[in-house]
């Protein structure tokens, strides 16, 4: 069975409307990217503590947050970014998950991101660290433009950081804008073993917004079908970027929010496996 969650921030900022629209779905779980427009690793421990007041109040629980760690370029200062880190470590517990969505970087001006894979390994490395130390779990997303966008930088990542404080997320739209077929060139190729959490939001090649899980070129059919015979069991985040898919954000509103909702539970009923 799987767990659907959603970034309710695509809803809109309201934490209200993001959980009355879920829960409306049947969904009682959200993965906290942002709320009253202020994005996750930016909110204080007190604003934290109170959402998640509020979310408990209502019967929700926060699988992961949606923190920008490891969005930014090689040559940015990683200083502040790991303090940063450190800042969602206390986040997430404040919130009451152990995961963290992080990223692999982008390249410095003028570079290629492939030539800078050193200072990728140091900084995703010390990342894992802290992590280690904080009792969290650092979920990478393959990301457009990062070192791991696409299945070789993946594999490579967690041939060379090994620690069980990092996992993989799978986006199929992310590999699609990359060129690359999510299930033949990404699953097949090693990614179904390294792969614990998934977004759920799919792609036509060259149209700018995403569409509905099973309406693109994400092969969500036969990922789906091996998920099954697998007995796959873990969260699915719907993360659908039906109006807007930008590089820090995406938006759908509430009324295609639905439309999100009912195409993951019918790629879902598809090919057998059961949702809650």
């Amino acid at each position: 069975m799987i767990r659907i969650s959603a970034f309710a921030d695509e809803i809109g900022p309201d934490l209200k409307l993001q959980m009355d629209t879920c829960e409306s779905h049947g969904i009682k779980c959200i993965d906290v990217r942002g709320i009253d427009g202020v994005g996750v690793s930016r909110m204080t421990l007190t604003q934290a503590r109170e959402y998640k007041k509020r979310m408990d109040d209502r019967g929700f629980t926060v699988p992961c947050i949606g923190s920008p760690i490891g969005k930014i370029k090689i040559s940015d200062d990683f200083d502040e970014h790991i303090e940063l880190l450190r800042h969602c470590c206390e986040l997430a517990k404040a919130f009451g998950t152990d995961n963290i969505r992080i990223f692999s970087f982008y390249a410095s001006d003028g570079k290629e991101i492939r030539d800078q894979r050193s200072e990728v390994m140091e900084r995703m490395d010390a990342m894992v660290r802290l992590a280690e130390a904080a009792g969290c779990i650092l979920l990478h997303e393959n990301e457009k433009e990062i070192y791991g966008a696409g299945p070789e930088g993946v594999k490579d990542i967690f041939a060379t950081i090994k620690s069980d404080n990092l996992k993989g997320i799978f986006d199929p739209a992310n590999f699609v804008e990359e060129g690359f077929r999510p299930y033949d060139d990404c699953w097949k190729e090693g990614l179904d073993e390294l792969t614990d959490y998934f977004h759920i939001k799919d792609k036509v090649s060259g149209e700018p917004a995403c569409v509905p899980a099973g309406q693109g070129e994400g092969q969500f059919d036969l990922i789906f079908k091996e998920l099954a015979g697998k007995g796959y069991s873990g969260v699915m985040t719907l993360e659908p970027h039906l109006q807007a898919a930008e590089q820090f954000a995406g938006f759908t509103g509430p009324d295609l929010f639905a439309s999100a909702v009912n195409a993951l539970k019918k790629t879902c009923d598809e090919a057998g496996i059961s949702y809650a």
